[in-house]
């Protein structure tokens, strides 16, 4: 029985006894209601993450950490952590923070994170601690829930050692001529990763082409792409390999998130996810000491052609039309004008939503997003929907959970459907919404549609 069963039964049970029942009677409850207790043995809690389960994950990722102990990184990556549950916002950590707001109980620390704060996978800062902040799924996953907090354990290494990422703009990674050249890189990195020797040098030298054809054709966004790969890249290349047990296993985890990624319907928010991985994993199978990596705009796609000794044309895209022919390019077309026609499609149901109906507008300053990568659709001149997300600004913070939310492709704003719009005071909602906002911002109603801004002095 847990805690909502067990209220239940206890509030009918006392609604039936106030009524007009013979003694006798009352004593038969009571009895009933004893033997029930008794066999409840304690109300168990609404969640698996129970203070046992959460010192076992603790313990078994504190040994993940100590069997690398430093090797990749030069440093043991374990240290404060805080698992979060989404609905309750429980927090579970592994130590206490600095100004007492966690309290502990057999090794174990709990608190509650605050409700206009977003819940990410990221470090935080919480009671002048900088713990790394793992999201709990809503069934327990092994897997999932170790690499999620590994990877936040990492980008705490990063953001103590200096290198934290000032944010990117990759959105011409959904672009078509971007997504066929990046697909053509991807087949030819798996290609490099399953053989070695002559084999494999050729297969990087493709990619690299591939690789080099896309930055000719969008060389302003080098940087920004570059803070994406070694940002999450990096942090995916590691959760993956201190969480497998051998070669074999971490390739396989590796082409299936491949495989997830290169399925996703927009690449601006996902692809340096992996393709960073790809190419830190290329870099570590040559010996390449990662710790010279001490920035967050590090090339690794430049950093493997120099310990490859790779030679590239002077001009990628005048030989990458010709290597495209062994990669399967015209699936590869396919695929991409399947894409174009489900985002037209998509596009159709939308638009009236986002354009002929009653919106609410967000200007967006310096937006914090947490979002899932499979969640997103691009919507070509549009925009991009995000089916669901958390984001925060300095006017507060907005929770999507269902209906989508536009952002911008420039991510200058971003559109709410008004459908069900209510506010009370500072907490205002809509269809599938909730927005908190700070108290020096308010929003107005213009021409059937509502826009944030801040208070008039």
């Amino acid at each position: 029985m847990n805690v909502k069963e067990f209220t239940t039964f206890i509030c009918k049970f006392f609604h039936y006894f106030r009524g007009d029942k013979p003694a006798i009677m009352k004593k038969w409850i009571f009895f009933s209601i004893f033997l029930s207790l008794i066999s409840c043995k304690g109300v168990k809690p609404d969640t698996y993450f129970t203070p046992e389960k959460a010192s076992q994950y603790f313990k078994s990722i504190e040994d993940i950490c100590n069997r690398d102990n430093g090797k990749l990184w030069g440093k043991n990556l374990y240290g404060p952590l805080m698992f979060v549950e989404r609905t309750s916002r429980r927090i579970i950590a592994n130590q206490p923070d600095n100004e007492g707001l966690l309290k502990g109980k057999d090794g174990i620390f709990t608190g509650s994170y605050p409700k206009e704060l977003i819940i990410n996978n990221t470090p935080v800062k919480f009671g002048g601690t900088l713990f790394a902040m793992t999201p709990l799924p809503l069934e327990e996953d092994d897997y999932r829930i170790k690499t999620r907090a590994i990877r936040s354990l990492f980008h705490r290494f990063q953001e103590a050692a200096g290198i934290i990422s000032s944010g990117f703009n990759t959105n011409n990674m959904d672009e078509k001529e971007a997504r066929l050249w990046i697909k053509l890189e991807w087949k030819a990195l798996r290609k490099a990763l399953n053989s070695d020797a002559e084999e494999r040098q050729l297969a990087i030298r493709d990619a690299l082409i591939f690789r080099g054809s896309n930055r000719e054709l969008y060389q302003r966004y080098a940087n920004d792409q570059n803070r994406f790969e070694t940002h999450e890249g990096l942090a995916t290349f590691t959760y993956t390999l201190l969480c497998t047990n051998s070669p074999e296993e971490y390739k396989t985890r590796l082409f299936e998130n491949l495989d997830r990624v290169y399925s996703m319907q927009s690449y601006s928010r996902s692809y340096g996810f992996i393709h960073g991985a790809l190419y830190a994993s290329l870099l570590y199978d040559k010996g390449f000491d990662l710790r010279k990596i001490q920035t967050d705009n590090f090339d690794l796609g430049s950093a493997v052609k120099e310990l490859y000794n790779i030679e590239l044309p002077l001009i990628c895209r005048d030989v990458a039309g010709s290597l495209a022919v062994n990669y399967d390019i015209d699936a590869i077309n396919k695929e991409e004008e399947q894409r174009l026609s489900d985002i037209r499609e998509s596009i159709h149901k939308q638009i009236s939503t986002f354009t002929e109906k009653s919106v609410v507008f967000l200007e967006l300053e310096s937006p914090y997003f947490d979002f899932e990568p499979e969640n997103i659709h691009s919507l070509d001149t549009l925009g991009t929907l995000y089916s669901s997300m958390r984001i925060s600004d300095n006017w507060g913070k907005l929770t999507v959970d269902k209906g989508g939310c536009l952002v911008s492709n420039n991510f200058k704003y971003l559109r709410i459907t008004a459908k069900g719009f209510k506010a009370d005071k500072n907490h205002i909602s809509g269809e599938g919404w909730l927005l908190i906002l700070n108290n020096d911002w308010e929003l107005v109603l213009v021409d059937q549609n509502y826009f944030v801004r801040k208070l008039m002095p």
